[in-house]
């Protein structure tokens, strides 16, 4: 199967979708800014279709020290950003696998979202190495996670999480929703 595959189907084994992270270019810090919004990319990961079934919507990169993580979507179609701190406990089970993927429950967790969400940065910007090849990566503050990004073309990327403790990378997809604009509030991207 090709790269173009691949990227198309949006599934691949592990393995492949680690060749096609390899075979992308590189990103700096710069091409990150602005607001991406998510998609999977199926390996046959537990988490696979968890943050979708949850209303994910994507990252927003401000600055290299002002990212918010985890955007999603709220009953009424406005984002909110959430600080993945509260959601620690649930990160661990998810990546064994024993989070529910279900619309009941990701309605409520749309009902939640009041008391998990946040103004506030919850992760940053650097570039590092990983697989050899330095490109920009998303540090979380509280958490033991790095998400690193590779070039699709030049409004998409492919990401890669890479969780401490977690045998199976996660992979996904962001196309960019908006370049950043400081004036830009959150309830804006939505549209």
């Amino acid at each position: 199967m090709t790269s173009q595959d691949l990227l198309k189907n949006r599934k691949a084994t592990t393995e492949q979708a680690l060749d096609l992270f390899d075979s992308l270019e590189p990103v700096e810090l710069p091409f990150m800014l602005g607001s991406w919004k998510g998609e999977g990319f199926l390996t046959d990961h537990p988490m696979d279709g968890l943050l979708e079934s949850y209303h994910w919507y994507g990252k927003r990169f401000e600055s290299p020290e002002d990212v918010h993580p985890l955007v999603f979507s709220k009953r009424n179609q406005d984002l909110t950003s959430v600080n993945p701190a509260l959601l620690g406990p649930s990160l661990s089970l998810a990546k064994q696998g024993q989070m529910p993927k279900s619309a009941a429950v990701g309605k409520l967790f749309q009902f939640l979202l009041p008391l998990l969400g946040t103004s506030r940065s919850r992760a940053r910007l650097r570039m590092t190495t990983f697989r050899g090849t330095p490109s920009a990566t998303m540090i979380y503050d509280q958490l033991p996670i790095n998400d690193v990004f590779r070039r699709i073309h030049a409004d998409s990327v492919l990401g890669v999480m890479d969780y401490k403790g977690m045998p199976q990378p996660f992979f996904f997809i962001l196309h960019r929703s908006a370049p950043f604009q400081p004036q830009t509030r959150i309830r804006d991207l939505a549209s």
